[in-house]
């Protein structure tokens, strides 16, 4: 019975919603019955003669003004609508229309009905759209008080968003903060100093939590936004690995006593593995490529469970320094599997190794004579397939777009991560022969296979919508963002610039002929007047001869019969 009257309910909602979403049309017809019924009360002919005369008086100034102001008007509407696509990708007023006119005028949203009867398959690609479209830590970001302060130094400009700063924050709270805190005065004022927003009194915090105890996540603090060069920063991680490392050992011993040391043991674990990381990066930054890859393999045996610091790319970005092509190729054997997630690095240093083999023979000429070999198409097709995941990336491979600083964080499949790729394997990409010429030629080719990349991928899932809008909040605004697909121009842009051409170009004849102009309204607006008045007295007309002779109401056909 139950589930009876439930049924019954929601039946009825539904036809009451329909009811609703029409309901508009019988207004509008109710409305003209009542014009037409009221017309005489209302004495519309002698009010359609006054306006005819009114505007009949009028003199061009008047049309002058009245087309210059329309133009003005749509003009200011389309400078804003510009703005607005620029800015956030989309049209204001279709924005407002979908939002705020639709649910007003009956529009529903489905998502429950359809959900609910979607399949298993749709499931996992709305998820999978989901976690593409997620932020992740950038794992080669650079060093902020050695790297990011020092371009602000020199240019003024701010490479870091608000934005990619408070995400780096939250990070910073998640890694090195854990409930027992408050029983330890340093790490207190170190909890405290993760969620400053001044950096000054964040180093002025870690300061003061040193001089109280030895704590490694102030000299974290220290080296990233304090130290001024790599070998300063290298210096105060040492110091933080010390402390990191006794803090890790007695947290081991304890982990098992309860949920309280447990939790403060898995604090311990990402601070250590967060140091030898670092420490790892200043030794590729100083150029010691052999140490830092040594130091990379030590601690992805150490702790091959923390995937979330994504290790192996800094690895594989240490190694192509190396040029150890055949290490490379192991690494990606175990990363690049279809159960794990991708990245940038991965599918391009994939399509980097398999260039490798071919590029430097290769020639377009002679493969659109010949055709491709079997080592040349699979080339080929890992290059599409990098491009796919990510169609960012060629541009700034190929330097047809300026690069900048990496953000701290990036998108998958987004500008963001294409910039944090580029920034550190151009230099890889420019030391194969040939590899950047084979890119140049076939990186396009991708584009024909996914005519409609937002409906349907081919190798990937389709691309995520998501893209332009977290890009804009994690890259700088003097950095124009890379868009794909290209948005087409909406239409009320188009019907605004197009209104305000119109306007313009009628204010301009009417000011440079004013009296041809004149006579070209009065005309109209006689034409229009005229049939209007006309429809109207004949109706008025055959209700009176009807009145007259008592005759009953005949169809259409005859009263002209008669």
């Amino acid at each position: 019975m139950a589930e009876a009257g439930t049924g019954f309910l929601e039946q009825l909602k539904s036809c009451i919603v329909w009811s609703w979403t029409y309901l508009w049309t019988v207004w509008f017809f109710i409305v003209l019955f009542l014009v037409y019924i009221l017309r005489v009360p209302l004495k519309i002919n002698d009010n359609l003669s006054t306006v005819s005369m009114f505007l009949n008086t009028l003199t061009p100034k008047f049309y002058v003004a009245l087309t210059g102001t329309s133009s003005l008007i749509s003009g200011l509407i389309l400078i804003f609508e510009w703005w607005y696509f620029r800015k956030y990708g989309t049209s204001f007023i279709e924005q407002v229309s979908v939002s705020h006119l639709r649910p007003l005028l009956g529009g529903v949203d489905n998502n429950s009905s359809n959900n609910s009867n979607s399949s298993n398959g749709d499931s996992d690609s709305n998820r999978q759209s989901v976690s593409e479209c997620k932020v992740w830590r950038n794992p080669l970001n650079l060093f902020r008080g050695a790297e990011y302060n020092r371009y602000t130094w020199v240019t003024g400009r701010e490479p870091l968003t608000y934005y990619d700063m408070n995400l780096s924050a939250q990070d910073h709270q998640t890694f090195f903060t854990c409930d027992s805190d408050h029983l330890r005065p340093a790490d207190a004022i170190m909890q405290k100093a993760w969620r400053e927003r001044n950096p000054q009194a964040r180093i002025s915090a870690a300061h003061e939590a040193l001089e109280i105890n030895e704590c490694a996540t102030a000299y974290i603090l220290l080296a990233e936004e304090e130290a001024t060069t790599i070998a300063e920063a290298e210096k105060l991680f040492k110091q933080a690995l010390k402390a990191g490392d006794g803090c890790y050992r007695r947290s081991q011993q304890l982990q098992h006593h309860g949920s309280q040391y447990e939790a403060q043991h898995r604090r311990d674990t990402n601070v250590l593995v967060y140091i030898k990381r670092r420490l790892a990066m200043c030794a590729r930054r100083l150029g010691r490529t052999r140490e830092a890859v040594k130091m990379m393999r030590d601690l992805m045996k150490e702790f091959p469970l923390l995937s979330m610091f994504n290790i192996h790319e800094n690895l594989l970005e240490a190694l192509l320094e190396l040029q150890a092509y055949a290490d490379v190729q192991a690494v990606l054997a175990k990363y690049d599997d279809i159960s794990l997630p991708k990245s940038a690095t991965i599918c391009y240093t994939a399509a980097l190794l398999k260039a490798r083999a071919v590029s430097d023979k290769f020639s377009p000429e002679a493969a659109s004579r010949r055709g491709l070999s079997t080592a040349e198409m699979n080339a080929v097709e890992a290059i599409h397939r990098a491009v796919e995941f990510n169609p960012h990336v060629p541009k700034y491979l190929l330097e047809m777009k300026s690069l900048i600083l990496p953000p701290e964080h990036i998108l998958k499949r987004g500008d963001s991560e294409a910039i944090a790729y580029a920034f550190f394997h151009l230099a890889h990409w420019k030391r194969v022969e040939g590899a950047l010429n084979l890119l140049h030629c076939t990186w396009e080719g991708t584009f024909r296979m996914i005519p409609y990349p937002l409906e349907k991928g081919h190798l990937f899932y389709p691309y995520p919508v998501c893209t332009e809008t977290a890009d804009r909040e994690l890259l700088p605004s003097f950095h124009e963002v890379s868009v794909y697909p290209k948005k087409e121009l909406p239409f009320f842009i188009l019907f605004t610039a197009g209104l305000c051409s119109f306007t313009a170009m009628l204010a301009l004849l009417t000011h440079q002929f004013p009296e041809l102009m004149g006579v070209f309204a009065k005309a109209m607006i006689d034409i229009f007047c005229s049939a209007e008045l006309r429809d109207w007295n004949c109706q008025s007309i055959f209700m009176r001869v009807e009145d007259e002779l008592e005759i009953p109401p005949a169809p259409p056909s005859q009263h002209f019969q008669n």
